[in-house]
């Protein structure tokens, strides 16, 4: 299941004549559960994908959704806890929401359906774009993330000084797992629980099986060769496992040369220090080396390959997110 589908989501059931919607958080204050910026999707059938509390506030959003979908005008929803109701209508964890649901539709105030097939399209291309809504005019303009505020063009979304909401939409997150290994195993199906569109890359056909990774993307391969195919960038997280220099070193000069968000490899200390001597003598800078983890993972005394997995996930969510 994919979790970063939400315009996607909201297309589909548009195209398919169910109507829909998109409910955006775009305040909080306090300890609101979900960030500005999420999203979730909402058919006219009352079908959802995604969040916008954490499941506090999901169904009175979605009742609200289906009415705006209705009478195709958008409305700024507020919530929070105020009273003994909070779990039932407002925010048990204490703080407060400001939701704009906006319609899927031809009306003068809805989401037009052609800028949602563009925002769509940008994704697919994976091109970082922003939306931009007028709260007060309800006016939408699809903007490159190059053209927006400096502290528009990470993860963050927001209000500008203009008041109007900064929506971004960043390319999915995609991990690419060289070496089809029982770490890899464990790792592709954790990887897409936590949003990651995973790939496997592994030339040798005896292990990259739909046997042994069933409904798994399988690329058989040479890394170099996939990786130039695929296109690297910074919503991209590479990991070896492969501990064969033919196919891991080649892999792993591709991520260096690219803007990934983090570079993976598995093994030891001693390992990982003839790797630096290969790539130092492949031309690599020690700038470069400097932004492998090595070992893979984590330090959490992970032993098995689910362990292992487990550490280096959540190594690539620091790389990813910034947490200190």
């Amino acid at each position: 299941m994919e979790f970063d589908q939400i315009p996607e989501t909201a297309l589909r059931w548009y195209a398919c004549g169910q109507g829909a919607a998109l409910a955006t958080v775009i305040n909080t204050w306090g300890s609101a559960p979900r960030p500005v910026g999420s999203q979730m999707a909402i058919s006219g059938a009352g079908e959802m994908m995604g969040s916008v509390s954490g499941g506090c506030v999901e169904a009175a959003v979605v009742l609200e959704a289906c009415a705006a979908i209705t009478d195709q005008t958008p409305r700024i929803l507020r919530y929070g806890v105020t009273d003994e109701t909070a779990f039932e209508t407002g925010l048990a964890c204490g703080g407060s929401i400001k939701i704009l649901v906006e319609p899927v539709g031809d009306a003068p105030q809805a989401f037009a359906p052609d800028l949602l097939r563009a925002l769509v399209a940008a994704r697919a291309a994976r091109q970082p774009v922003a939306c931009v809504t007028d709260l007060a005019t309800w006016a939408r303009v699809l903007v490159p993330h190059s053209g927006m505020e400096a502290r528009f063009r990470s993860d963050t979304s927001g209000c500008d000084a203009a008041g109007r909401m900064i929506t971004l939409h960043n390319p999915p997150l995609r991990l690419i797992v060289v070496g089809a290994v029982h770490i890899a195993q464990a790792l592709l199906p954790m990887a897409r629980l936590a949003g990651f569109t995973p790939l496997l890359i592994d030339p040798r056909a005896a292990f990259a099986t739909q046997t042994r990774f069933p409904g798994e993307t399988i690329l058989q391969d040479w890394p170099d060769t996939a990786l130039a195919s695929i296109g690297l960038d910074a919503r991209t997280a590479v990991v070896t496992l492969t501990h064969d220099a033919k196919l891991d070193d080649p892999a792993i000069i591709a991520a260096l040369q690219a803007d990934v968000v983090y570079l993976g490899c598995l093994g030891s200390t001693r390992t990982h220090a003839q790797r630096c001597d290969r790539l130092r003598a492949a031309g690599l800078t020690e700038a470069q080396l400097s932004r492998i983890h090595a070992p893979v993972g984590l330090d959490i005394g992970a032993r098995s390959p689910a362990e292992i997995a487990i550490a280096t996930l959540a190594q690539i969510t620091l790389a990813l997110r910034g947490a200190r």
